[in-house]
C-alpha cells in the first residue's frame, strides 16, 4: 500500500471527469534509494527536512541524495534550483535515474553523512523566475497553434533569455503580434494552472498539445481550458503570476524559426533597459519618443553619405601623398611606420604606391591596443607576398594573411615593427636581386 502522502486526488480539468490516481512522487532512483519530489506538491515552497540516503561524489564535489526534496533537478528544458543544505551551498541537482542527485560546492563534513537530518533552503528569486519563463512558454505554445499552427520543437529556458523553436518556415510581423497578443491575453486572465498525474491508459482522454515523450503515468500541466502538456518542470499557481510575455526577437534555424522571449521580471527589466535607452536616443536629437527612429534613420543616412564623401576625399589624398613618396624615396622597396593614420589610411596609400610606379610597400600603423602592418606590390613585380609573411608574423607575434599582392598582418606588439620591416625589405630586395 502507497503512504497517504503518495495519494493525490486529481483536479477536475474541464473537459474530463475528476478521478484519483496514486501520485508517483516516490521514485525508485537506485533499488534502495528514492526521492519525495516535494515541488510536485508545491512550487512555491522554499524550505524543507530532509533526511540523507546517501553520500557519494560528482566530479571532485560532495553530493547527497536525500529522501525528499523540494530542489527542482535539470530537466525538460529548465534549468536547476540552486540554495543551501545546512547552509552549504548547493550548486548543481542532477535526475539520476529517479534519484535526485544535490552537488554541493563545499565540503559540508559530517553533517550530512547518510541519516543524518538536514535543513535545506532554495533560492525563491531562481525558482519563481523559472517558473514565470516555463508557465509563459507554455503559454506561448498554446498561442502559437492556436493562430498559426506552430508546433513547438524545442524549448531552453536560459540564464538572461528562454527560447522556442516552432515549426515555421516565415512569419510576419502582424501575425506575431496576434501570437504574443493571445499569450497575454491568457495571462491577463489569470487562470489556475494544475498539475497532476494521468496513468498510461487515461491518457488519451487528456487533449495533450503533443505526444508524451514518456511511457506510463504522466504528469500534466493544464492550464485552465487553454493548454494541457505532459510536464514535470515548476510553475506559477495562476497565468496571471506569469506577468507579461513578450518576444524579442527571431531567426531560422534547422528549417524552423526560434524565438527569443523573457517572462515576468525578465520582460519588467528588458522593458527599463530599453526605456532608458529610447529617452536617451531621443535626448540626444531633441525629439518625442515617437519620433525618435525616423531621426536615427535620417542621421545614419547623412553620416554614410559623409562617410562615402570622406573616403573619396582619403583616396584623392593619399594619391599625392604617393606620389611625394615615391618622388623622396626614389627606391623599389618603401619603408614607413606611420603613428598619425589609421589602418585603413595606410592601407590605401600602399595601394597608390603600387599603383602608381613598380614598387613594393611595406607600411605599418602603430597605435592603440593593435598595430597593423600592410605589405603590398605593383603587379608588374615578380613576387608573392605569402612568401614574406611568415617572417614579419614571426618578428611581431602577429597574425595575418591575403593574397600575392596584398598582405595584413595585425599584431599586439608595436616594439617589433621596426626590425620587421626591415627584415622584410632584406627579403623583397634578395629576392628581387
Amino acid at each position: 500500500m502507497p503512504a497517504l502522502r503518495d495519494l493525490l486526488i486529481f483536479r477536475r480539468s474541464e473537459g474530463f471527469k475528476e478521478i484519483l490516481y496514486p501520485q508517483r512522487q516516490r521514485i525508485n532512483i537506485h533499488s534502495d534509494t528514492m526521492t519525495t519530489r516535494l515541488y510536485f506538491e508545491n512550487a512555491c515552497r522554499t524550505e524543507f527536512e530532509a533526511r540523507v540516503l546517501e553520500r557519494l561524489e560528482r566530479e571532485g564535489k560532495p553530493a547527497v541524495v536525500l529522501d525528499r526534496t523540494c530542489f527542482y533537478p535539470e530537466s525538460g528544458g529548465q534549468p536547476w534550483d540552486t540554495g543551501t543544505l545546512n547552509g552549504a551551498p548547493v550548486v548543481q541537482v542532477l535526475e539520476e535515474g529517479d534519484s535526485i542527485l544535490h552537488v554541493l560546492g563545499g565540503d559540508p563534513g559530517p553533517a550530512l553523512e547518510p541519516g543524518a537530518a538536514v535543513a535545506g533552503r532554495i533560492d525563491w528569486p531562481r525558482r519563481f523566475d523559472h517558473m514565470q519563463q516555463h508557465t509563459g512558454q507554455h503559454i506561448l505554445s498554446q498561442a502559437f497553434v492556436e493562430i498559426l499552427s506552430g508546433e513547438t520543437r524545442s524549448f531552453h529556458l536560459g540564464a538572461d533569455v528562454s527560447t522556442l523553436e516552432i515549426g515555421l518556415g516565415r512569419v510576419e510581423e502582424v501575425d506575431l503580434e496576434r501570437v504574443e497578443r493571445r499569450a497575454n491575453e491568457i495571462v491577463f486572465r489569470g487562470l489556475e494552472v494544475k498539475t497532476y498525474f494521468v496513468p498510461a491508459e487515461k491518457i488519451g482522454d487528456v487533449p495533450l498539445r503533443r505526444p508524451p515523450k514518456k511511457e506510463g503515468t504522466i504528469r500534466v500541466v493544464e492550464v485552465e481550458g487553454f493548454d494541457y502538456s505532459a510536464c514535470g518542470g515548476t510553475h506559477c499557481r495562476r497565468t496571471g503570476e506569469v506577468g507579461l510575455v513578450k518576444i524579442i526577437r527571431w531567426d531560422k534555424i534547422r528549417g524552423n524559426l526560434r524565438f527569443e522571449f523573457l517572462c515576468g521580471g525578465r520582460a519588467l527589466e528588458d522593458y527599463g533597459r530599453r526605456n532608458s535607452a529610447l529617452r536617451r536616443i531621443s535626448g540626444l536629437f531633441s525629439v518625442s519618443d515617437t519620433d525618435a527612429p525616423a531621426s536615427v534613420e535620417k542621421a545614419l543616412g547623412e553620416l554614410k553619405a559623409q562617410n562615402k564623401a570622406a573616403r573619396a576625399l582619403k583616396e584623392k589624398l593619399a594619391v599625392y601623398e604617393a606620389g611625394d613618396l615615391i618622388r623622396e624615396t626614389g627606391e623599389t622597396v618603401i619603408r614607413r611606420i606611420f603613428t598619425d593614420k589609421a589602418a585603413d589610411e595606410v592601407r590605401l596609400l600602399a595601394l597608390a604606391v603600387v599603383r602608381q610606379a613598380a614598387r613594393v610597400a611595406l607600411f605599418a600603423a602603430k597605435g592603440g591596443s593593435q598595430s597593423h602592418i600592410i605589405l603590398a606590390r605593383s603587379d608588374d613585380i615578380p613576387l608573392d607576398l605569402r612568401e614574406l609573411a611568415p617572417l614579419i608574423i614571426s618578428r611581431v607575434n602577429g597574425k595575418g594573411g591575403g593574397g600575392p599582392s596584398l598582405v595584413e598582418i595585425v599584431t599586439p606588439n608595436p616594439s617589433g615593427l621596426e626590425q620587421a620591416l626591415d627584415e622584410g625589405a632584406q627579403y623583397v630586395l634578395s629576392r628581387l636581386s
